[in-house]
C-alpha cells in the first residue's frame, strides 16, 4: 500500500521541488512601470540574501535583468542546496517595490527598494508563513571572486553510511557564500530529500565539521593528504557510524542484489489486454518457464497508489524479483502496470477499487486464454490493497484456484490510514502533541470527505481545514495540493469506508496470507487477529496466516518499519518470504 501522508510533514525548503534549467530557454514574464530608464537599469544584477529557516540559513541569489523587449526577468540560486536557475514568474518592478513568483516551489516575495539602490528588504512567503528576507546588491565581479574556493573542502562529495543490510547513500555539496563563509548542504539519495542545509560549517587544517540542526545530526570528518577523500564519522540520535566521502560528481551505485540478471532461465514475452470496463488497454509482461507447459500460473496485484508492473518503490522491484522466483519453480508469472501507468492506457485518476478489480478481472481471463497456462491452476498474489483488489476477484471468479494475501489490511480504510499515519509519527519520533493534533485534522478531513460530494467544493473545504490547522506550514504548498486532490479522488472516497473483513470471510480457495511485525503501514498487530477471525468464519480449511518476524511492509529485513528505510535497505524481499511464497503456490498447484 502506497504510504497515505497524514498532515504530518517537515520544514518545506526551497530544494523540495526539482530543479528545472534555464539553459538554452528563456521565460518572459510581466513588469510593471517603473520610474526611470536609469532606475530600472540599476536594479539588473545579482543580489545576495539569506532566508532564515529555524536553524538553518538558506544563502540565495537573485539574477535580475531585462530582456530586449525591457521585460523583466529573474532565476534564483539556493546555493546551500546545490539548486541553481530557478526561474522566477510574474517579476514586477512598480515605483519602490520589487515583487515575483517561484511556482516550482510554491513561494512569493515581496519587498521594498532602497532609495539607493543597494538592498531590497522584504518578505517571502511560502508554505503559508511568511520570512523576512534583505537582498544586497553584489558588487561588479563577485561572481568571478566567489567562483575561488576558500577551502579544500568545496566541491561536491560520494558518501555512503553502511550498517546491517542498509546503506544510505549521501552526497555533500560545500562551497561559500558572499562573505567567504563556508556553506554545505546534505542530499539523502536513498531517502529523496535533497538540499538539507547544514547549520554550521566549520574547517581548520583539513578537520571539517558540519552541523545539521534539522535532523539534530553532526559530521566530523578529516581530509586526506590527496585532498580526495574525507574520512570520519556520522552522529545522530546517540548512533555513532563511520562515514567517508570522495570526491566525485557521479552518485554512488544502487545496489539490488536480489534484482535477476539476463539471460534468464525462462521467456519474457510483452503483452496487452483490455481493461475491465474495455475503454483502455493494459500493458504487462508475461513470463513462461522453459518448455511445452501448460504451466499454473499467477497474477501479480501491486498495492494502492501508481504503480507499475514491478511494484516499483524506493528503488527496488518487488515484483520483478518475486515473478524470477516463482518463474524458476515452473509458474507462469502476468504482471501489469496499472491504467494509465508506464505503457497502460486509461484514466488513473478516475479509477476507483472497482476499476482495478474488473482490470485483475481482466487480466485473469487474459491468463486462462493463453495455452501455454493450466486453466485448472490460475492464482493471485496481491500486495496490500493489491490483496484487498485480489479477493474481491476470488469471491467473483470461478477461475481461481488459490490466493496470496501479502500484507493485506483487514480493517476500514479509515481506520488503516489513522494506523499507518499514528506508527510512521511515531517512529519519526515527533512529539505526541503533534501526532495527535495532525490524527485530529485526518478525522475531520475524512468527515469532510464522506460529507461534501462535490468535488471543488471539497477541495476548497479541505483547503481552509487545513489552513485553521495550521498544519499546512510544514507542507510544501504543490505537494499539499496533491494531498487535498488526492483526498478528494474517486478511490479515496470509497477506500475510506470499505471493510475488508466480509469479503475475507467469503474466501473458500486456499489462501496463504503473510504479515510483517515490523510493517507500519498495514499494522500486524490489528490486521492479523481479524485475518485469521475471517480465517476461521470462512470455515475454510485451507487458510493459513502468518505473521513474519522483522520483516517491513515490503517484506525487507528491517530494523524499523519506517518507509524512509525502504530504499537504504538493499535487500527487496527477505529469502524466507521468497521461499514461503513459492513454496506454498508451488504445493498448490502441483498436479
Amino acid at each position: 500500500m502506497r504510504r497515505i501522508s497524514s498532515m504530518i510533514a517537515c520544514v518545506a525548503l526551497l530544494a523540495c521541488a526539482q530543479h528545472s534549467s534555464a539553459a538554452g530557454r528563456q521565460q518572459a514574464v510581466t513588469g510593471g512601470k517603473t520610474a526611470g530608464t536609469v532606475h530600472q537599469a540599476s536594479l539588473e544584477g545579482d543580489w545576495s540574501g539569506a532566508l532564515q529557516v529555524g536553524e538553518a540559513q538558506l544563502h540565495l541569489v537573485l539574477h535580475l535583468k531585462k530582456n530586449a523587449q525591457g521585460v523583466w526577468q529573474a532565476t534564483l540560486d539556493s546555493l546551500d542546496q546545490g539548486v541553481y536557475g530557478m526561474e522566477a514568474s510574474n517579476v514586477k518592478r512598480a515605483e519602490d517595490t520589487l515583487a515575483f513568483e517561484l511556482a516550482s516551489v510554491g513561494a512569493h516575495f515581496q519587498g521594498n527598494v532602497s532609495p539607493d539602490n543597494k538592498s531590497i528588504r522584504g518578505i517571502w512567503e511560502q508554505g503559508g508563513t511568511g520570512l523576512p528576507l534583505r537582498f544586497e546588491k553584489r558588487a561588479a565581479g563577485a561572481e568571478k571572486s566567489t567562483a575561488k574556493t576558500i577551502s579544500n573542502v568545496e566541491g561536491t562529495w560520494q558518501g555512503a553510511i553502511e550498517t546491517g543490510n542498509m546503506r544510505m547513500r549521501l552526497q555533500l555539496h560545500v562551497t561559500h557564500d558572499d562573505q567567504g563563509e563556508l556553506i554545505a548542504s546534505v542530499d539523502s539519495l536513498d531517502q529523496e530529500i535533497q538540499g538539507i542545509p547544514a547549520s554550521k560549517v566549520t574547517e581548520r587544517a583539513g578537520e571539517l565539521k558540519l552541523e545539521l540542526s534539522a535532523f539534530e545530526a553532526q559530521y566530523l570528518g578529516t581530509l586526506s593528504a590527496t585532498k580526495n577523500e574525507i574520512t570520519g564519522h556520522w552522529s545522530q540520535n546517540g548512533n555513532d557510524e563511520k562515514l567517508d566521502f570522495r570526491r566525485s560528481d557521479q552518485i554512488l551505485e544502487l545496489r539490488r542484489p536480489q534484482n535477476p540478471a539476463k539471460p534468464y532461465p525462462y521467456k519474457e514475452e510483452e503483452i496487452s489486454f483490455a481493461t475491465g470496463d474495455g475503454k483502455a488497454t493494459l500493458a504487462g509482461t508475461l513470463t513462461l518457464p522453459l518448455g511445452t507447459g501448460p504451466f499454473p500460473a499467477a497474477i501479480l496485484i501491486g498495492g494502492s497508489g501508481p504503480v507499475d508492473r514491478d511494484e516499483t518503490v524506493a528503488g527496488h522491484k518487488p515484483f520483478l524479483v518475486l515473478a524470477d522466483s516463482l518463474a524458476r519453480k515452473g509458474i507462469a508469472i502476468l504482471r501489469y502496470d496499472k491504467r494509465g501507468i508506464g505503457q497502460s492506457k486509461g484514466d488513473y485518476a478516475a479509477a476507483t477499487m472497482q476499476d482495478f478489480a474488473q482490470d485483475a478481472q481482466a487480466a485473469l481471463a487474459y491468463v486462462k486464454s493463453r495455452k501455454e497456462v493450466d486453466a485448472k491452476r490460475l492464482g493471485i498474489i496481491g500486495h496490500s490493497e493489491g490483496g484487498i483488489i485480489a479477493s474481491l476477484v476470488a469471491t467473483r471468479s470461478q477461475d481461481m484456484h488459490w490466493l496470496v494475501l501479502l500484507a493485506t489490511p483487514a480493517m476500514t480504510g479509515e481506520n488503516t490510514l489513522l494506523r499507518q499515519s499514528e506508527l510512521i509519527a511515531r517512529a519519526g519520533g515527533l512529539p505526541e502533541e503533534q501526532i495527535t493534533r495532525s490524527l485530529d485534522f485526518d478525522r475531520k478531513a475524512y468527515a469532510t470527505v464522506r460529507e461534501e460530494k462535490n468535488v471543488a467544493a471539497l477541495e476548497k473545504k479541505l483547503d481552509v481545514l487545513v489552513q485553521q490547522s495550521g498544519l499546512g506550514e510544514a507542507m510544501p504548498p504543490a505537494a499539499l495540493q496533491a494531498q487535498i486532490r488526492f483526498m478528494a479522488s474517486p478511490w479515496f472516497r470509497q477506500f475510506l469506508d470499505y471493510d475488508p473483513e466480509p469479503v475475507l470471510e467469503k474466501l473458500q480457495c486456499p489462501v496463504l496470507a503473510l504479515s510483517g511485525d515490523r510493517d507500519l503501514q498495514v499494522d500486524s498487530t490489528e490486521n492479523v487477529p481479524l485475518l485469521r477471525k475471517a480465517s476461521e468464519a470462512s470455515e475454510n480449511k485451507d487458510f493459513t496466516v502468518v505473521e513474519v518476524a522483522g520483516v517491513n511492509h515490503l517484506f525487507q529485513t528491517a530494523p524499523s518499519g519506517a518507509p524512509a528505510l525502504y530504499g537504504a535497505i538493499e535487500e527487496t524481499m527477505a529469502p524466507q518470504v521468497l521461499t514461503a511464497v513459492t513454496s506454498w503456490v508451488a504445493r498448490h498447484t502441483t498436479d
